[in-house]
């Protein structure tokens, strides 16, 4: 993954304009929905068990967020996935405090043993704990930084045949040969609720057009998180500057602005 071909993402995504099914927290839905209309895609947020039969052949992924867990929505996930598995699309699961609670943890290690094209987004301590170690985590926010997670995330690409994505002040993007680095982003969006949902969101939206790695969609998030900081004086701005960024980001600025180390095994 590099530079011309995250561009390339990007702009398969605008011209296609996919559908993408979230099942996400209450929390985070309209944050979630205007982060895909932003970026060109198009969401649905569906939670209901009796029509996902209808709509999982019609999107392009599926993205199930655990944020605000309960059994009657473990039930729909359950079904989303298998749904998915059946029509062969892509699976983004976001393990939203993984680790804090024996519920959370055993849901995402349910939901990802299922899915059988799956990208993993999560925070360090998210990831070392859906790996089965010690994390450091306070409620859903991590305590513990991307690097310390990176060997968890290595286990978890075997483990599920995943692609995993840790998020922090550095993204780490591991697959089964390549490890991918962004340092962009910005130290307040950690202050924004929902900012590493959105970008699960958006990892659906590659996902539907093919970009599978995860990569694509940190990279265009850490770079418009950090163009919207620099013109936003505190959090409530940001969310709104970050809209607008999305929208209006272009090959240029992507290309000025990534900053991407690539290594492979």
């Amino acid at each position: 993954m590099n530079k011309q071909q995250i561009i390339t993402a990007l702009k398969a995504v605008r011209e296609q304009k996919p559908l993408v099914l979230n099942i996400t927290n209450y929390v985070v839905m309209n944050n979630s929905a205007n982060g895909l209309l932003a970026l060109g895609a198009s969401p649905i947020m569906a939670h209901s068990q009796d029509e996902l039969e209808e709509l999982v052949p019609l999107v392009g992924a599926v993205v199930i967020n655990i944020g605000t867990l309960d059994s009657h929505w473990i039930e729909s996930m359950e079904a989303a996935v298998t749904l998915a598995n059946r029509h062969g699309k892509p699976v983004v699961l976001d393990p939203v405090g993984c680790g804090v609670s024996s519920l959370r943890t055993h849901t995402s290690r349910r939901l990802a043993a299922l899915a059988e094209r799956l990208i993993i987004r999560g925070n360090a301590s998210e990831i070392i704990a859906l790996a089965g170690a010690a994390a450091n985590s306070k409620g859903v926010d991590a305590m513990d930084g991307s690097e310390a997670a990176v060997s968890a995330g290595q286990q978890l690409v075997q483990q599920y045949g995943a692609h995993v994505v840790i998020s922090g002040e550095t993204d780490i993007i591991i697959g089964e040969n390549r490890e991918v680095r962004l340092n962009n982003g910005h130290a307040m969006m950690p202050f924004v609720t929902g900012m590493g949902c959105t970008l699960s969101a958006l990892t659906g939206a590659f996902a539907a057009v093919g970009e599978m790695s995860g990569a694509a969609a940190a990279a265009v998030m850490g770079v418009a998180g950090e163009i919207a900081a620099a013109r936003s004086p505190g959090p409530g701005s940001l969310q709104l500057n970050l809209l607008d960024t999305l929208y209006r980001l272009d090959a240029e600025t992507l290309e000025n602005h990534l900053s991407i180390e690539v290594t492979t095994a």
